[in-house]
């Protein structure tokens, strides 16, 4: 999305070329991964900027679109909602940023990535706070905190060395190579942030070389050094529990949300159009609780194994009781306006009310899905 940091265009290509070539040579690794995930890959989000960009090792133009924004700031916000501050409305955001919402819009996506250059560090959200000034340098915790810090950790120590945590001259030191964005830098209007919040996608930003623009002949070594770890990162698309909610007659329900007790997330986790939630957990026990208008509240407690290595998260749906009362009760609407939308034609690779895939994106953009079977 930064077009003068132009590693993650380089690896994105390179890694649909090893996807490819391990598929057609029958390699047990990517039949696995292939036949259980659907990957997205954007390789670049601004060509504009990727066209304009020259070869200086930090500071070369590029990082702006065409009409000099930076995409990476033109999200909407949920923090500056909660601070009442004026947003932009859909219509007046950028092209490239009205592109991906809709594309968002349109599948179930799970797990994602955003690449960038210029540092070596494995960052997850917040990006912002509501907190103001006095909290900059403090974390800016999700209720997800430990899902997050465990998918950066997976890349940063399958990676070469991003885990050392102190290979950038002007950036880091980062414990284990990771960071909270906000902790890193106060950032608003990021699309870390929108992923997670709105689409329900846990997303990370990768910083994959303290070089935004790296020398030619560095390439094929830096393409060793994420190898690993991209595909690591792929197959923790399989962490967690996922499966279908049901009503009263037996009948798959959009919208109905699903929560996870001890996170109250801005914008509930909802089911999509085919009745299908996900949500990716590290192992544990959770309780859940399933609210659907005219159906009563669903509470179970679950034990979630670690999925990763079977290529599988837990599989467990929910049947929900009608109630007989004529009216009732609106779902709790979170803080920001959540404008949840169920998309018929999105969120699956057939018409089937099953998934056929769990969806995972890496952007330059790359996002994914796993199968429910």
């Amino acid at each position: 999305m930064h077009g003068n940091e132009v590693l993650g265009r380089v690896l994105l290509l390179q890694l649909i070329e090893e996807l490819v070539r391990g598929y057609r040579d029958k390699e047990t690794w990517s039949l696995q991964l292939l036949n259980s995930t659907r990957i997205h890959i954007l390789p670049t989000m601004n060509p504009d900027g990727f066209d304009e960009a020259d070869t200086h090792c930090l500071f070369s133009q590029g990082r702006f679109n065409h009409n000099g924004v930076d995409l990476n700031r033109g999200f909407p916000d949920a923090f500056a909602g909660l601070r009442k501050q004026r947003e932009l409305k859909e219509e007046q955001r950028e092209a490239e940023v009205r592109a991906v919402i809709g594309w968002l819009k349109t599948e179930t996506f799970v797990l994602s990535a955003n690449l960038h250059g210029g540092a070596l560090v494995a960052s997850y959200p917040y990006d912002n706070s509501d907190r103001g000034s006095d909290f900059f340098g403090a974390p800016s915790l999700s209720p997800d905190d430990d899902v997050f810090v465990h998918l950066a950790k997976v890349y940063s120590y399958n990676h070469a060395s991003m885990h050392r945590g102190n290979l950038c001259d002007d950036t880091g030191p980062f414990r284990d190579g990771i960071t909270n964005g906000y902790h890193w830098y106060p950032l608003e209007g990021g699309m870390q942030d929108y992923n997670y919040v709105w689409a329900q996608c846990l997303e990370l930003t990768l910083e994959l070389s303290c070089c935004k623009f790296p020398q030619v002949k560095e390439l094929p070594s830096l393409w060793e050094d994420n190898k690993k770890a991209l595909l690591a990162y792929i197959q923790q698309i399989h962490l967690g529990v996922k499966g279908q909610v049901f009503d009263g007659s037996g009948k798959p329900v959009p919208n109905a949300v699903v929560e996870v007790e001890g996170r109250k997330n801005m914008c509930p986790f909802r089911t999509n159009q085919h009745g299908e939630y996900y949500r990716l957990l590290v192992p544990g026990v959770y309780t859940f609780k399933v609210r659907y208008p005219g159906h009563e509240v669903l509470t179970e407690t679950l034990r979630v194994p670690y999925g990763p290595d079977q290529y599988s998260a837990m599989k467990h749906d929910f049947m929900l009781r009608r109630i007989a009362s004529a009216t009732f009760p609106a779902l709790p609407e979170p803080s920001p306006s959540c404008n949840y939308t169920v998309h018929p034609g999105g969120g699956c690779a057939t018409a089937a009310s099953m998934w056929s895939r769990l969806t995972l994106g890496f952007s330059l953009v790359m996002v994914m899905q796993s199968l429910i079977d």
